[in-house]
């Protein structure tokens, strides 16, 4: 059930994420801006040809090849079932999730499109797969931190049967 839940978050998310970008480059010119949440957020269309904070510019096929590669290795997290506590299922939906968005951009357009420009502090501009890979890194760590030794790990017994004593 958990996984129907947020195989559909993530695809709305995604369609979210690529609607968005749509509306903003067809509505917004390229570097201009326009208020959406006054005193902290504006729309200003980017064109991120980078990662954060614009690392790696002019990359595009090696960042294509690792964000590739880490939305198939949590994407295998999920197939094998290693991860199945739910908190951990949100995490790595949410990567996938905007580590999709984001390479469909590279693809199609061989940048991201960005978007939420915050008004009260410097800070790069981003947009909603940016935030979905933030969020599921963060709940990642938490799962990781708090549930995962609790709910996920396997137990390895280092060749005991579990049984207390020697086993004489």
């Amino acid at each position: 059930m958990f996984y129907a839940l947020f195989s559909a978050m993530a695809l709305g998310l995604l369609a979210l994420d690529q609607w968005f970008k749509q509306w903003v480059a067809a509505n917004i010119p390229l570097g201009e801006a326009c208020p959406f949440l006054p005193g902290l957020v504006q729309l200003r269309t980017v064109h991120n040809y980078g990662a954060a904070w614009s690392s790696f510019s002019g990359m595009r096929y090696l960042l294509l090849a690792v964000t590739c590669s880490i939305v198939v290795a949590v994407a295998l997290l999920l197939v094998l079932r290693i991860v199945r506590h739910p908190l951990g299922l949100a995490a790595a939906f949410l990567v996938i999730s905007g580590g999709l968005g984001n390479i469909i951009d590279r693809l199609r357009l061989g940048y991201v499109v960005d978007m939420f420009d915050l008004t009260f502090m410097n800070y790069p501009v981003f947009n909603i797969a940016d935030i979905c890979i933030v969020c599921g890194c963060i709940l990642g760590m938490v799962y990781y931190l708090w549930f995962y030794e609790k709910y996920d790990k396997k137990d390895k017994t280092n060749g005991n049967d579990g049984s207390e004593g020697g086993g004489n």
